[in-house]
């Protein structure tokens, strides 16, 4: 599986999404896979930046990472895309994104490759299913496999979300990762690397 290439590409406004991004691209050169780790462009106005002291931190904190582009798509044989759940949706940084592939999908350059996705919430049921859910209808239209963790692993009924990997922040949008989202996260890497091993095997 050395030879499969995993782009995680996310959209993180205070923090969360880009360490659960980090872990992802851990675990997935852990299990073999060539790694891309990028955060699309921030699209929010400066003084709403501003307003929030850790979304102010996390913006100058990764100013200078690479952003994504639709070379990281075309390159990847897998996909895995992160967004914070906004009234049960993707973020419009990340659907923005998603939204300026229209001409790789044109030339069918988004089919056939492996996604799956994670997002976060300050609270429990706060639209983490509809999130991923929402995220995977693109996927249907680029001709893309959905490959969702499910409950392919005992660690899936202490995590609960068989659509991807999520996590709760809590009421200050605070609370740090724990071992049960890193379990979570770990398996989903190495599950998207197998399967795209599997499929780019058989050619």
């Amino acid at each position: 599986m050395s030879d499969v290439r995993l782009a995680v590409i996310y959209y993180s406004a205070t923090g969360t999404l880009h360490g659960m991004a980090r872990r992802l691209a851990e675990a997935g050169g852990q299990a073999g896979a060539e790694v891309r780790l990028r955060q699309v462009a921030e699209l929010a106005p400066d003084e709403a930046i501003a307003s929030n002291a850790a979304w102010s931190q996390h913006f100058d904190d990764t100013k200078d990472e690479p952003r994504a582009t639709a070379d990281d798509i075309v390159w990847a044989d897998a996909v895995l895309f992160g967004s914070p759940t906004r009234y049960g949706n993707v973020a419009s940084q990340l659907k923005q994104f998603l939204d300026t592939l229209g001409p790789q999908w044109q030339q069918g350059l988004l089919a056939d490759k492996v996604y799956a996705g994670f997002t976060a919430t300050q609270t429990a049921h706060g639209g983490q299913e509809s999130t991923l859910l929402a995220l995977y209808n693109t996927i249907h239209h680029f001709g893309g496999l959905v490959v969702a963790p499910g409950y392919t692993d005992p660690l899936k009924f202490a995590d609960g979300n068989p659509y991807g990997v999520s996590h709760v922040t809590g009421p200050d949008n605070d609370a740090p990762l724990t071992d049960t989202e890193h379990a979570a996260l770990d398996h989903l890497a190495r599950r998207v690397v197998r399967i795209a091993g599997r499929l780019k095997g058989e050619g």
